[in-house]
């Protein structure tokens, strides 16, 4: 395990976990569902002391952001897995063709190994666990690194782990970006990576050297499409609403709202008179901060509340002329664009023109508009009428596509996606297929053309 005060080593996290997996072999589903209740149980003993340490080190988190975000997300994912562990664990049976009879055949879902997560900084607690929640519930063994951006949420996650599900299952490994890189290239039977674009790319090629198989996570601009039939005032306070958790640092914040039929003079009024745009959460760091006032440089400010101390920002909207780099890079902080567009049609192709963006939000949108939408567009969701609030439903696979990433997780999806789908057959002692055994005599070459015709 990694040394709180220095660097970690991925390789003995993983020589670790690999030995404690060949002496003691798979756990039991009843000690699986009994560990997943542990480690709720003692997410929500400590929820203060991770809303603290994730608050000292964003310089100013809201309480009940991470106490929701972070916590009950990860209690309620491991609850979920712990009920529903045994029927996601069953065997499947598989048909068998009938020159095979009786044979039987079954699929059954079995642990990869040892899973390697790299969780970023935005939302350090939730993560790092509910994928260590899903790899977990399919019996692997988990290694994590934390982002060395919340330095203080991950030696408390180290903690933690250490104390609800001990050294044997999960290995915490701490340090900066040469660790980073040095975890993204072990032999992992698997490789987890929720962060930036860029980012995912190298860890994509570290992990291809070794054949690891990959979940990434990565970002988008999101859209809200505002259609005709939309109620401006809801649908301002729903895209505000998420937009303001976390400061904006969301993958799948709304990041682009487009206008269609609807004058942005008038969408920023219902903005205004919602009342919402406070700044509750800060900026993770300087680096962060300076990278957004150079991503919102040229473009027209309307800023909705005041900024707070240190690097808490009021939410603005933004709007900037054709080629500005906010019509191509993610925001990922407390501003909105705004973009007019003259119609549906508009909208599908803006979103169509970019990469394929994590989730897609619609208001006022009737079932044909819907519909279009989804056979015109590519993305991991398309959730009419709210934003974010998808992403906690433990029953819904989560990812993106293309750019946004592949692979998925949360609840029963998670758990495939971390297991061995192995197929199991035994055979009988007879069947018509043996007529065509060899040595193959002329009834045997003469049955073979009967097949194919």
């Amino acid at each position: 395990m990694a040394d709180p005060a220095g660097e970690g080593d991925p390789a003995a996290a993983l020589a670790a976990l690999r030995a404690a997996e060949a002496r003691d072999g798979a756990l039991p589903l009843a000690r699986r569902q009994a560990l997943l209740r542990v480690l709720a149980a003692l997410l929500l003993r400590r929820a203060e002391a991770v809303a603290e340490a994730v608050d000292a080190d964003f310089g100013g988190r809201s309480t009940e952001e991470t106490l929701l975000a972070e916590v009950k997300l990860v209690v309620d994912a491991a609850r979920h897995a712990a009920a529903r562990l045994p029927r996601w664990a069953r065997p499947r049976r598989a048909g068998v063709p009938l020159p095979f009879w009786p044979a039987r055949a079954r699929v059954e879902p079995v642990p990869k190994g040892v899973v390697g997560i790299m969780a970023p900084w935005n939302y350090p607690v939730q993560l790092a666990l509910w994928p260590a929640v899903d790899a977990f519930a399919a019996g692997n063994r988990v290694a994590i690194k934390p982002s060395e951006a919340a330095p203080r949420t991950a030696a408390l996650l180290a903690a933690l782990l250490a104390e609800a599900w001990g050294g044997e299952i999960v290995q915490v490994v701490q340090g900066g970006p040469a660790v980073a890189a040095a975890f993204a290239a072990q032999p992992w039977d698997h490789l987890v990576f929720t962060g930036g674009t860029e980012t995912g790319r190298r860890v994509m090629r570290a992990a291809a050297e070794a054949l690891v198989p990959l979940t990434l996570e990565l970002g988008g601009k999101c859209p809200a499409l505002v259609l005709p039939g939309a109620d401006l005032a809801l649908a301002a306070r729903a895209i505000l609403a998420g937009k303001q958790v976390n400061a904006g640092q969301t993958c799948i914040a709304p990041d682009t709202v487009l206008l269609v039929g609807h004058a942005a003079a008038d969408f920023i009024a219902a903005c205004r008179a919602s009342g919402l745009g406070a700044a509750e959460t800060a900026l993770v760091n300087d680096r962060q901060a300076a990278r957004l006032a150079a991503l919102l440089e040229g473009a027209a400010l309307v800023p909705l509340a005041p900024d707070g101390p240190g690097r808490r920002r009021g939410l603005a909207l933004a709007e900037a002329p054709p080629g500005h780099p906010l019509h191509r890079e993610e925001i990922f902080g407390p501003a909105l664009a705004l973009q007019p567009v003259p119609d549906l049609a508009a909208g599908i192709a803006w979103i169509a023109a970019r990469p394929r963006p994590l989730a897609i939000y619609l208001f006022g949108a009737t079932r044909a508009e819907e519909a279009a939408v989804a056979a015109g567009t590519r993305s991991g969701a398309i959730v009419a009428n709210r934003c974010l609030e998808y992403a906690a439903f433990p029953d819904l696979p989560f990812g993106g596509s293309g750019a946004s990433g592949f692979g998925r997780r949360n609840g029963e999806a998670g758990f495939r996606e971390f297991s061995l789908l192995r197929s199991r057959v035994a055979h009988g002692r007879w069947s018509l297929a043996r007529l065509l055994d060899p040595p193959r005599g002329a009834r045997a070459r003469r049955l073979v053309r009967q097949v194919l015709r």
